[in-house]
């Protein structure tokens, strides 16, 4: 008997005799043979819509370091592209989306869901090839960004990290009931997105909300939380053995309520959290936890990241758990650490 993939086991609730690891944006900008795969490709835009160098870059890391998963190389915006705004990638300010959705006559006028499938072709062909391609005991996770985190690249215009969001916050906060069709709109496209993906075989799912922090706590309910539960929701009942994982970053203390009300398989943890809270809070009712090294410990490499590697897997081990970062890695990252810390985590016996 073919015994279950190790990362399958965790994210529905066992604890593994060592916790299986994969690490946000493994596939990317660190290792030179990205570089190589982009510049072949012509570009980002090129690369994310081309199943051929999609493929190859998602195999990268898996092929240098012996991850237990695989996630799905592509980028959130590309969501926001198939509902209608033209995605371009400016050299040195990251994805920009025209026109920016700025009000609710906006959403009529720019945006559809009539050809999302379509629009998201190549991305499915990705993921297709990806379950002939990966090594057996390897993982698929397959993604999409939650409403309110893909809606601030749309209201935005442009990447998280080159703006402040106060265009968004302002319309969202002011006049909640002109911004929830948008909401509405991203909710239902992406439960299709990541239902097509598990057709085509993702194994599992992740939910990024990386502006989860932007938010005060009604309109964090209201916009991060309610969407979610409901995607979660929605998937469970199509996919109930698919396991689900929801990353709010930065919710703070609002991720209590995030866990009582969001009914993910797994909760990814931010730098920020509390081990300590995550094992008696989450890990206490059976569900696994993932995360959450600093990923600039992963730059620094050495004493200090093996120290603070081994202080997580103590404080983690006693209940499911998944090894990650608390965000992705970054590009300043030498390929040797990473090797090091995937290399501890394995030999990990808790």
């Amino acid at each position: 008997m073919v015994q279950e993939k190790l990362l399958l086991r965790a994210l529905r609730g066992e604890r593994t005799e060592r916790p299986p690891i994969w690490l946000m944006r493994q596939a990317g900008r660190y290792l030179p043979e990205y570089h190589v795969t982009r510049a072949a490709a012509g570009g980002m835009l090129e690369l994310c819509n081309s199943p051929d160098h999609a493929v190859e870059v998602t195999l990268q890391p898996i092929r240098r370091f012996g991850l237990d998963g695989a996630i799905l190389f592509a980028d959130l915006p590309q969501l926001a592209a198939a509902l209608g705004q033209t995605l371009d990638y400016v050299e040195g300010e990251g994805p920009t989306l025209s026109p920016p959705i700025r009000c609710a006559e906006d959403i009529d006028r720019h945006l559809s869901a009539e050809r999302l499938h379509e629009n998201l072709a190549p991305i499915y062909e990705t993921v297709r090839r990806l379950t002939v391609e990966l090594p057996a005991d390897v993982t698929l996770i397959g993604y999409a960004g939650a409403p309110w985190t893909i809606a601030t690249y749309m209201v935005e215009g442009r990447s998280g990290g080159a703006t402040d969001h106060a265009i968004i916050r302002q319309w969202a906060l002011s006049d909640p009931d002109s911004f929830q069709p948008l909401i509405d709109l991203l909710t239902q496209s992406v439960i299709a997105f990541l239902d097509r993906q598990i057709q085509c075989g993702a194994e599992a799912v992740q939910l990024f909300e990386s502006w989860a922090g932007l938010l005060p706590e009604p309109f964090f309910r209201r916009w991060c939380i309610e969407p979610v539960a409901a995607i979660t929701a929605a998937l469970k009942a199509r996919h109930p053995d698919v396991p689900l994982i929801a990353f709010p970053r930065a919710a703070g203390l609002l991720y209590e309520a995030y866990v009582a009300e969001v009914a993910a398989d797994c909760i990814g943890l931010d730098t920020t959290v509390p081990l300590a809270w995550a094992a008696r809070r989450i890990q206490g009712e059976g569900r696994c936890i993932q995360g959450n090294l600093d990923p600039q410990l992963l730059v620094a490499g050495g004493p200090a990241l093996a120290a603070e590697t081994d202080r997580i897997l103590r404080a983690a081990t006693g209940g499911p758990f998944v090894f990650n970062l608390g965000h992705g890695i970054p590009k300043t990252t030498p390929p040797d650490h990473v090797g090091a810390l995937v290399a501890q985590v394995q030999a990990w016996r808790g």
